[in-house]
């Protein structure tokens, strides 16, 4: 096991552990992102948070490290049912360019991500959907349809997420 993600074992579910220590080693280095990245796919599921929390929070400063890890993020991390790795996939999907195909197969996975138990899934699955509405004329309709559905029906952070979205999406 490297020494990042050494970093990263042990404790319990409800602490992140050393993650901001981690992140700082990886923005000072981006190579060292790909130990991290595969760490999402560990058979420890504090592991694969504590990874997801990283990547999650490197590549919302530097998107562009995403983009060699994308086959691997939709393909592998994506069908993992772990919610907070689901939570922080849905996050990282925005920060990708997808074509029509990776588009219609994300749409799909955020689609499942909606009917997971987690409230935070389907809010960030939710927000995902509303950031490919707004590059994708096709799928606009039908996500707008689910996003109304959800803002009448979800939890109250649901509908207040939905309510900014639909907003959003009206103007956009």
């Amino acid at each position: 096991m490297s020494v990042l993600l050494q970093k990263l074992a042990g404790g319990d579910r409800r602490s992140i552990g050393k993650s901001e220590e981690v992140v700082a080693l990886v923005l000072a280095d981006p190579a060292r992102l790909s130990a991290v990245f595969d760490g999402m796919l560990s058979g420890d599921p504090l592991l694969r948070m504590r990874c997801a929390d990283v990547v999650e929070k490197v590549t919302a400063q530097w998107p562009e490290l995403l983009a060699p890890f994308k086959a691997k993020l939709l393909k592998q991390v994506a069908c993992l049912e772990q919610q907070e790795v689901r939570w922080h996939a849905a996050q990282m999907f925005s920060r990708l360019d997808l074509n029509k195909r990776e588009r219609r197969t994300v749409f799909k996975m955020l689609t499942q991500y909606l009917t997971d138990e987690s409230r935070i899934v389907k809010t960030f699955a939710m927000q995902a959907l509303a950031d490919i509405a707004e590059r994708d004329e096709e799928l606009r309709p039908d996500i707008i349809k689910q996003l109304k559905k959800l803002t009448r029906a979800g939890s109250p952070a649901m509908k207040s997420r939905g309510k900014k979205l639909l907003a959003k999406l009206d103007t956009a």
